[in-house]
């Protein structure tokens, strides 16, 4: 854990003579180091940090002399502020002030909470300078947790604000928790270096190349900003452009460089450019920036190594996916084929016919010999495929591929057992196919025969039935009925054959005839034929019943027609009655005739209906339409004419019952009503209202005798309506006239109109009796009605007197509860008849004024004037009584509850008094909870004494006679309720005690049981690396947690024992339980540290076995030639013996792992064989690894001979490529050559050959060399070595070629040049002759 400076210097050694200025302990970082002396053993991890601290900050010393303190500490400030901010912004804190802000503790809190992500004690709640210092306090408590070793540095220093040791205890956790961390191994030496060291290698190496960047140390080699730029290009060089940055515009340079990194990589701004760009930069503060960047793209890395790692096991994993879809392609195309041919061959539909099935069978049999084969040898590959995949599996100690369900092997053979199984049903399928379809030939050769027999048979009975011949008269029609029910029966008999014939059309349709659709149109045929036989049958039937039908119409026509007449005769007659009794009878038998002719009138309209159905009728008619209209209108008419006869008779003998009925009834009305005007005025009589009534003598009989005028009312209004019907018949028939009827006897109505007046007269008479005895009813039923109202009210203010006046008060509280609560509902229905009694008067006068001083209203006036005598005495007794029923029920309310409290504390001190103070745990929770109960009850039972004391004192204020009874009382309560409060605490106290010793001893049965379970877990823990490894990480974190409160667990046990002696023995047995507990696991810890020791070497070598083995895999790959074909040109011969040398350096600096695995897995079999655990067979390994590493040798040396051979062979074909270019261009030379025409021409051709064969015979040689080469790898068996002698074969042919053309043209040359000399010659023959002659040439 890192330290400040100062700090460094003094963690062992005595403290310095100045500590009290904190200047000289940051300033000093070499005081005091150099007289300390190496401490014991247990100081050696302390003294290794404080030596990578100091070398951290050895260097800050540099600048002081050329910087001021305060302008160092004002950018230490504000870098440390910008940097602590950026780790507060993850739980949302910020500070302004680094000085004031950390003074409380809170932020510092959070601060290393968010740095350490383990949780600190919560900080103390509160405002004043110890709850400041207690927070520090903890903060700095688990810094030295942290192996931070702060003994210079106080919370008080941090409380006061001391501003060096403020940014020094910042300095330190930044050493601790982001610089600290770092570490680089260097490739020569691999030397692990310190932090500071190991971040400026990182930086110089990030930034090496980059021109004009050169890191030597953290201050100013930053001051251009070409560093922070460089590092941010080396691995973003999206970001910035270093080719435009030049190292003259450092300000430029810096604000890039931080702008970039904190809009593009997330890295807070830690620096502003005027903090970087001065003479003397602040080491610590871009440290502490620098240091971001270095976590940042470490963390970038580590992401991008991952993701190789992963791409990589990807990459395998997809090349055996390719395998493996292989085989899961081709079985499930074979799988396919196999379904889909099952399903074609267990389709169980055949042609259907005879020759269609045969042909089906043909086809069957060539699947089975020509398409089914080929697939059972795709089936024994695809065996082949899947024994293959399995092989490579188990050859790279792999899992073994189990196919996907529905591809396997299995599953094949299966699906082939279906198929095979199929085509045995398919084959027998076909075979009953081609029996049916031979049956059903036979079957449809029968049905042809019988449908030409039922088509003969047919056509002659339907020439039978066509004939029409049934005669005019209803015997003739009937004798023709007759016949044809003799033809039906012949038919009908026939029908069995017919329907024979249907059935074998449909056996032959259900069997599935080929030739079904003739089969059914011959079957149609002969039923239409036979369906129209029955037709014209049927049809024959209707037209005879049609006929014989209409002649019975005809008949009941006849037989209508002369009942009518006779009925006619009837209705002549004139008689009307002389009374209402002879009217009505009249009536009575003219209305059965009317039943008759009504009756027969629907038989006739049902005859004229039906014959007129006849003529309406399309197609065949039986009969002329207009013979059957006339006949229907003739037997209409006649019922006409006596319907008219009928209903006039009926018209003359209604009028003449209308008329009698009249009379009679105005005749009764008139007798009713003076019988009861008789009744109404024998019932009157006497004087006033009462006496009026007539037998009204008390409320009762006036209730009766409205009732029964109620009923008289009713019976008269019935009456009236009646009586109203019939005068207006009256007026009726007085409006009329004379006579009633035509041809009847007059009669006169002069007798009907004195009757009705005489009935009016009488009936107004009637109606004023009623109304008038109606009103002295009323009258007499209010009065005696108020008399009954006053007799209740005096009754019930009697009582109410009585039971205002009772000298009872109840014998306790709920006896004289309950009498005040009878008396407030006294009270209230006294209160609610004040009113009533107040207008009885007022009523009395309204009743009396109506019907006079009578002696009832005279006898009802003395009655009112007592019931308001009685009223005011029953108020004034019940205003007494409420008063001494109020005062009773507060005396016996306290009496209560004095009981009530004192049977409760007297209970309660009988179990306090009677209580034990339980051992177990569980019983004193048990009483503990009685008390928390029993705390309730005496809270509740206090508020009560308290009511009970307050009701005393107003008892005794106010005069009470029982005053020295009540305080007596209540001084016995008061004293017995301090008793039980004493007696409660008391106990209360016992039992905390023992619930302190009984939690503690349960305490350390927790710890103890958690201790053993963290033991056994390690024990029983598997000795696998990892497993084990997390296992150790969580115990050492357990006894973390557990050591405090062990040994507090300690140390309250001893202060316990003292504090109670009796449990000092349980108290001190739990302890060494504990104890010994304890020590055990610690052993178990060991154990497990020691097995994770060995399991991580175990595990280191079966890594470096697991990279050998790959790259043995690989390196075999690539000495076998794995990397692609030989060589095709002389470059890449060169590159891949370049390539083959460098991998057998690399085989040579693998030696010596390969030397050291053997070693250590020799180390691992001569051991114990714990380590290996029961999976790993390092003796089945070593065999196979030493196999590979010979045959890694042996194919790099194979590998190199042939790429030797293809080298050498490639420089032979360089040579040869050589030669025929120079082939090429003599050919080129010799072709498209012409003669000259001169004889310098010719000489100059002749010098130009002269040269060639010169050239020629230089280039020869290369030609030797060619041929020398092809001869030495031929010599030297190389693998080239035939072709290299075909194509020096090829090439000495072309030589030889060219070398023939080259004389040839030499030897056209010299006769060329021959022939031009001569040319030459004789064109100068005749020039010297006429040089040498004097004549002209012409005259020769």
């Amino acid at each position: 854990m890192a330290q400040v400076p100062g700090e460094v210097d003094n963690m062992e050694g005595p403290p310095a003579p100045n500590n009290n200025n904190p200047a000289a302990r940051w300033e000093s970082p070499d005081r005091g180091w150099e007289r300390e002396q190496p401490a014991a053993s247990t100081a050696a991890a302390s003294l290794f940090e404080c030596s990578r601290i100091k070398a951290l900050a050895g260097h800050s010393k540099e600048c002081e002399g050329t910087w001021s303190y305060d302008e160092r500490e004002a950018v230490q400030k504000k870098t440390f502020t910008k940097w602590v901010n950026s780790h507060l912004a993850r739980v949302g804190c910020h500070i302004g002030d680094l000085y004031a802000d950390l003074r409380d503790g809170f932020v510092l809190t959070r601060l290393l909470e968010v740095l350490s992500g383990e949780q600190l004690p919560r900080p103390t709640r509160g405002r004043m300078r110890i709850h400041s210092l207690e927070n520090v306090d903890k903060a700095l408590q688990f810094l030295k947790e942290q192996r931070v070793h702060l003994e210079n540095v106080g919370s008080h220093d941090i409380v006061d604000g001391n501003h060096r040791l403020t940014l020094g205890l910042v300095w330190t956790i930044i050493l601790r928790f982001q610089i600290q961390v770092i570490r680089i191994e260097t490739e020569d030496n691999r030397e692990t270096r310190s932090a500071k060291d190991a971040l400026l290698l990182w930086c110089q190496m990030k930034t090496a190349g980059y021109p004009e960047v050169n890191i030597q140390n953290f201050t100013t080699s930053w001051r251009d900003g070409l560093a922070f730029n460089a590092l941010i290009h080396r691995h973003r060089p999206d970001l910035v452009d270093f080719s435009k940055l030049t190292k003259s515009n450092a300000n430029y340079n810096l604000q890039r460089a931080f702008r970039t990194a904190e809009q593009h990589l997330g890295l807070a701004r830690l620096l502003d450019p005027e903090d970087v760009n001065m003479e003397a930069p602040d080491e610590k503060s871009i440290i502490t920036y620098v240091v971001s960047f270095y976590h940042y793209f470490s963390k970038m890395k580590a992401l991008a190594v991952e993701g190789k790692r992963i791409g990589k096991v990807l990459d395998q994993v997809l090349e055996v996916g390719k395998i493996i879809e292989r085989y899961e392609e081709l079985a499930a195309e074979l799988l396919a084929w196999i379904h889909r041919t099952v399903g074609l061959i267990s389709n169980q539909k055949f042609a259907n016919s005879l020759s269609g099935v045969q042909q089906q069978l043909q086809a069957f049999t060539a699947y089975c010999t020509l398409e089914k084969p080929v697939k059972f040898q795709e089936k024994g590959n695809l065996e082949v495929l899947l024994f293959s995949i399995q092989s490579k599996l188990r050859a790279s100690n792999r899992r073994l591929y189990v196919p996907r369900e529905g591809c396997g092997i299995w599953d094949i053979d299966k699906a082939w057992g279906q198929l095979e199984k199929a085509e045995h049903e398919r084959e027998a399928a076909l075979r009953a196919e081609l029996i049916r379809q031979e049956k059903l030939e036979l079957l449809a050769q029968r049905f042809d025969h019988k449908v030409a027999m039922r088509e003969s048979w047919l056509n002659e009975n339907q020439r039978l039935v066509s004939q029409d011949n049934f005669g005019y008269e209803l015997p003739a029609v009937e004798a023709a009925m007759k016949k044809h029910e003799a033809i039906e029966a012949d038919i009908a008999a026939y029908e069995e054959r017919v329907q024979g014939v249907a059935e074998l059309a449909q056996a032959l349709a259900i069997e599935g005839y080929y030739d079904a659709r003739r089969v059914a149109a011959q079957r149609d045929s002969v039923l239409r034929q036979w369906a129209l036989l029955t037709g014209l049958v049927g049809a024959r039937r209707t037209r005879l019943e049609q006929n014989l039908a209409l002649q019975k119409v005809f008949q009941e026509m006849v037989y209508m027609v002369d009942w009518m007449e006779e009925m006619q005769a009837q209705l002549l007659s004139r008689e009307c009655g002389q009374h209402l009794v002879e009217a009505e009878d009249l009536l009575q038998k003219h209305g059965l005739l009317e039943g008759d002719i009504s009756a027969q009138s629907e038989r006739v309209e049902a005859l004229n209906a039906a014959a007129l159905r006849f003529s309406q009728l399309q197609g065949y008619q039986p009969c002329d339409p207009q013979v059957i209209c006339n006949r229907v209108n003739h037997v209409h008419g006649c019922l006409a004419e006596l319907q008219e006869r009928a209903s006039g008779r009926r018209a003359e003998l209604e009028a003449s019952r209308s008329l009698w009925a009249l009379l009679q009834e105005l005749e009764e009305a008139e007798s009713w009503a003076r019988d009861k005007e008789r009744l109404l005025e024998a019932a009157g009589g006497g004087g006033g209202a009462a006496g009026a009534a007539g037998g009204a003598h008390d409320l009762y009989s006036t209730a009766r005798l409205l009732a029964q005028h109620k009923i008289l009312q009713g019976e008269v209004g019935g009456r009236r309506a009646l009586l109203q019907q019939a005068l207006r018949r009256g007026e009726e028939l007085a409006a009329a006239g004379g006579a009633v009827g035509p041809g009847a006897e007059t009669v006169h109505l002069a007798g009907l109109a004195e009757r009705a007046a005489s009935a009016r007269r009488r009936w107004q008479r009637l109606e004023e009796a009623v109304a008038r005895r109606e009103r002295r009813l009323q009258e007499a039923r209010a009065l005696h009605q108020f008399g009954a109202d006053l007799d209740g009210l005096l009754d019930w203010l009697r009582d109410a007197y009585r039971l205002a006046a009772a000298g009872d008060f109840g014998h306790d509280e709920a006896s004289s509860r309950r009498l005040a609560r009878q008396h407030r509902a006294l009270t209230g229905e006294v209160e609610a008849h004040r009113g009533p009694v107040g207008g009885l008067r007022r009523q009395l006068a309204t009743l009396g004024g109506a019907s006079g001083a009578g002696p009832l209203v005279v006898a009802l006036q003395v009655r009112v004037v007592e019931a308001e005598q009685l009223f005011s005495e029953v108020t004034e007794v019940a205003a007494l009584r409420r008063q001494w029923l109020r005062d009773a029920l507060a005396v016996y309310r306290m009496f209560g509850e004095v009981h009530a409290c004192e049977l409760w504390i007297g209970e309660k001190e009988q179990w306090l008094l009677a209580m034990r103070v339980p051992d177990s745990l569980d019983d004193v929770e048990v009483v503990q909870h009685r008390f928390e109960s029993l705390d309730q009850e005496m809270n509740s039972l206090m508020d009560r004494v308290l009511d009970v004391n307050h009701t005393v004192q107003e008892l005794v204020e106010g005069g009470h006679p029982s005053s020295e009874e009540v305080r007596s009382c209540q001084d016995h309560l008061n004293s017995r309720w301090n008793r039980i409060v004493e007696l409660a605490e008391q106990r209360k106290e016992e039992v905390n005690a023992v619930l302190l010793v009984e939690n503690h001893l349960l305490e350390v049965a927790e710890v103890r049981a958690q201790v053993r379970d963290k033991r056994r877990a390690v024990e029983s823990a598997p000795r696998a690396g990892g497993a084990l490894q997390w296992r150790l990480s969580g115990l050492e974190a357990a006894l973390q947690a557990l050591e405090p409160r062990q040994a507090a667990l300690q140390e309250e046990a001893a202060l316990l024992a003292v504090r109670f002696p009796a449990q000092a023995a349980r108290l001190h047995q739990g302890a060494e339980e504990l104890g010994a507990e304890w020590g055990a696991l610690a052993s178990a810890a060991q154990a497990c540290g020691e097995a994770v020791a060995a399991a991580g070497r175990l595990q280191r070598f079966l890594h470096d076995l697991d990279a050998f083995l790959d790259w043995l895999v690989r390196a075999q790959e690539t000495a076998g030639g794995g990397e692609g074909p030989l060589p095709c040109s002389l470059e890449e011969a060169d590159a891949l013996l370049a390539r083959h040398a460098a991998l057998k350096e690399e085989v040579d600096q693998r030696e010596e792992d390969f030397a050291r695995i053997v070693a250590a897995s020799e180390a691992l079999l001569a051991g114990d064989g714990t380590e290996l655990g029961p999976g790993l067979a390092l003796d089945e390994w070593l065999p196979h690894l030493e196999l590979g590493w010979h045959k890694l040798l042996g194919l790099w040396e194979a590998r190199r001979e042939a790429l030797v051979q293809a080298h050498i062979y490639q420089l032979f074909l360089r040579d040869l490529r050589q030669a025929r270019a120079v082939l090429r261009n003599q050919e080129m030379a010799l072709s498209g050559l012409d003669l000259p025409g001169t004889v310098e021409s010719v000489e100059e051709a002749l010098k130009r050959h002269r040269d060639f064969l010169t050239t020629m015979e230089l280039n020869q040689q290369k030609m030797q060399v060619a041929v020398q080469a092809a001869e030495s790898l031929l010599r030297q068996g190389n693998a080239y070595g035939e072709q290299a002698q075909e194509a020096v074969t090829r090439l000495l042919e072309k030589s030889q070629e060219n070398q023939l053309r080259t004389q040839q043209w030499m030897q056209k040359l010299h006769d060329q040049l021959g022939l031009q000399h001569f040319l030459r010659d004789c064109h100068e023959v005749p020039r010297r002759r006429a040089l040498i002659s004097p004549f002209p040439a012409g005259d020769s």
